[in-house]
Parts: C-alpha cells; sequence; structure tokens
C-alpha cells in the first residue's frame, strides 16, 4: 500500500469513529504518527478530502495549528444540489465531474445507472471534437444544467 493511501485509510478510520463525522487532527502528529513529513499529509487532503467527494477541510497553520476535515452529509433535495450547483464554477475537469457523480451515488442521490449517464456526458470521450481549451466550460454548463433538472 502507497503512503498516500496509508494515510487517506488512517483519516477515514478517524471520520468513521467520529460521530458527527467530523474530525480535528494535528498535521505535524499525524505526520509523526504515520511517519511522513507533514507537506504528504497536505498532498493527502488537497487531493482525497475535497468538496467534490464530499469533505470540508479547514486548516490553522502555526504553534496550535490543526486541520478540522467535516463529512459533508446532505440530505435528500434541493439544497446537496444547488450547493454543488454553486460550487462548480466555471470549468469543471473531467476528474471532478466523477468525483461529483461518484459522492452523489455513494449518497444515494443518483442510482447506478443515472451515474454511469453522468459519467459518460462528462467524460473527455464525450469531447473530442470540442477544442482543448472549451471542453471544462461546457463541461461545468452540462454538470449544473443536469444537477438543477434533478431539483426540477
Amino acid at each position: 500500500m502507497r503512503l498516500t493511501d496509508e494515510i487517506a485509510a488512517y483519516i477515514y478510520r478517524i471520520l468513521e469513529q467520529a460521530e458527527d463525522g467530523c474530525a480535528d487532527l494535528q498535521r505535524n502528529e499525524l505526520a509523526e504518527k504515520l511517519g511522513c513529513v507533514p507537506s504528504q499529509i497536505n498532498y493527502v487532503l488537497t487531493s482525497r478530502f475535497t468538496p467534490e467527494q464530499g469533505y470540508l477541510v479547514e486548516s490553522r497553520r502555526g504553534g496550535g495549528g490543526y486541520i478540522r476535515i467535516h463529512r459533508i452529509r446532505f440530505g435528500r433535495g434541493a439544497s446537496l444540489l444547488m450547493h454543488l450547483v454553486n460550487s462548480i464554477g466555471e470549468e469543471l475537469s473531467s476528474s471532478a465531474a466523477r468525483a461529483i457523480g461518484d459522492n452523489l451515488l455513494d449518497q444515494g442521490l443518483l442510482s447506478v445507472e443515472a451515474s454511469r449517464l453522468l459519467e459518460a456526458a462528462l467524460s473527455d470521450r464525450g469531447y473530442r471534437d470540442v477544442p482543448v481549451d472549451k471542453r471544462d466550460r461546457l463541461r461545468a454548463a452540462l454538470m449544473k444544467q443536469m444537477l438543477t433538472s434533478l431539483i426540477l
């Protein structure tokens, strides 16, 4: 198992044990415990604990610094979808779109079939004829439209 996988697995276990889906961690203590440098902890947080994947990470550096990770548990309905629509911005990569779809599937807000359709509609394979510099903008617009249609 790679070190990044071990770090992520450790943090996932802590979050599973937390009653409120929130974990406070000390970056340096965690790095020491796992035998790595703090920048590796940062890398895992920025790559595996993103809003698209259903996490909110707060970080405070310095002497008493900490990392607070919240697992976002959305209720059914418009609030989650509107949050996602508002958080997408003007561009969306295919990997971020896939992470959003996976999170919606994990939360039980999309069926497996709908998740597959979403992934197919937003994957790079479907954008071969679109200029590369326009793909992420088109993908963001389509994702927003699809999420909005789920609300109605």
